[in-house]
């Protein structure tokens, strides 16, 4: 039987569209995936983010844990409420998850992976933390709303308590403010301002119901992965998993290479991989022909097969079909994806699509 998260009731009771995901029932739109889209992009959107699962890790040996368990370096945060986003890696180099971490002072931080994923991050946690001073702990009794638009914080802040909603507006762009058992995040997965605010369970109706007063628009799985495609974000399981690393899915920027006396999980296998002849390279397309682009679809250069989307679709702000690829190097930006068993004509650019509801590619 697939979980629910604090909100399935409440999905119910606004007639969404419920669909299997990562092993939870989740909403995969209201009615109009292309009207959450816009309205996310225009104004305010809300989405119930409660399978993702936060996990604290505490400790005297915490920072040395992370630094060890990540691509990324977890010394880099020295301000509390500094978020940070990384790949775990195997020691094959490829990616166990990509996650945030939030530091929320000496020995303690808390890190929210995916859903799909979060027994199996849990367990390669806890293998690579032993013999270490580090407690992690997955936060079950935790529920998570995206909060995501224009509009949005100015929209959320009003439902935050005195001293958070303060200490909210104040924070920049990937910094977390936290009172009590309430936390939130300037973060997101949408190329949008907004919170991502982690709360009671017993908490997060009270929220929901708050947003949609305020004129929030609930938002389903469907407008979240057109949202995330425009702006240039990855999803795992596509876009990158435990047989591909982050050099070959356009996360290179990820990787803390210094200081070089830093060991982390997967380091020698990504050194490997970088001097590497025939890397590949993670692009974006956009398709200049007739069709919608798909994960798993041929992508030819010169008439030889180069390499095949990961991820695409529909993009209702350009309204034309985008995608990621990843590709062997291509003489030029000229490309053609096999779409029904025909060549359709695309270009090479590169991500992100949209940002800030600003169109960031040449149409």
């Amino acid at each position: 039987m697939a979980l629910r998260t604090p909100l399935f009731s409440e999905h119910e009771r606004l007639g969404a569209r419920m669909v299997p995901f990562g092993g939870w029932d989740m909403p995969l739109h209201y009615g109009s995936q292309i009207e959450e889209h816009h309205a996310v992009r225009r104004g305010a959107g809300m989405f119930d983010v409660s399978h993702m699962r936060p996990v604290d890790i505490e400790g005297p040996e915490a920072l040395a844990f992370l630094r060890y368990l990540l691509a990324n370096d977890a010394n880099k945060l020295t301000t509390p409420g500094k978020a940070l986003y990384s790949c775990m890696l195997n020691p094959q180099g490829g990616v166990v998850d990509d996650l945030i971490l939030f530091f929320r002072g000496a020995g303690r931080y808390r890190a929210v992976v995916n859903a799909a994923t979060a027994d199996k991050d849990l367990a390669w946690m806890q293998l690579q933390g032993e013999g270490r001073r580090v407690r992690i702990s997955r936060r079950d009794d935790l529920a998570m709303i995206a909060v995501q638009g224009p509009d949005a914080r100015a929209r959320a802040a009003p439902l935050l308590r005195d001293g958070l909603r303060e200490a909210a507006l104040r924070i920049a762009p990937f910094f977390a403010a936290e009172d009590q058992r309430w936390f939130v995040g300037r973060t997101g997965y949408t190329g949008e301002d907004g919170f991502e605010i982690i709360l009671p369970s017993e908490d997060s109706m009270g929220l929901w119901r708050g947003l949609a007063a305020a004129e929030v628009r609930p938002c389903g799985l469907g407008a979240r992965d057109t949202l995330r495609l425009e702006a240039g974000m990855n999803l795992y399981g596509q876009d990158m998993d435990e047989a591909i690393g982050p050099l070959e899915s356009g996360l290179s920027w990820t990787v803390a290479w210094t200081p070089e006396e830093r060991e982390f999980v997967g380091r020698e296998a990504l050194k490997a991989q970088r001097d590497h002849p025939e890397r590949r390279d993670f692009v974006g397309l956009l398709l200049t022909g007739r069709g919608i682009l798909r994960p798993g679809q041929a992508v030819l250069a010169n008439g030889r097969v180069v390499g095949e989307v990961t991820s695409g679709g529909f993009s209702p702000t350009l309204e034309r079909s985008i995608a990621f690829a990843r590709i062997a190097p291509i003489p030029s930006a000229h490309c053609t994806v096999v779409i029904r068993g025909r060549e359709v004509s695309a270009r090479v650019v590169n991500p992100p699509f949209v940002r800030h509801g600003t169109i960031r590619v040449t149409l």
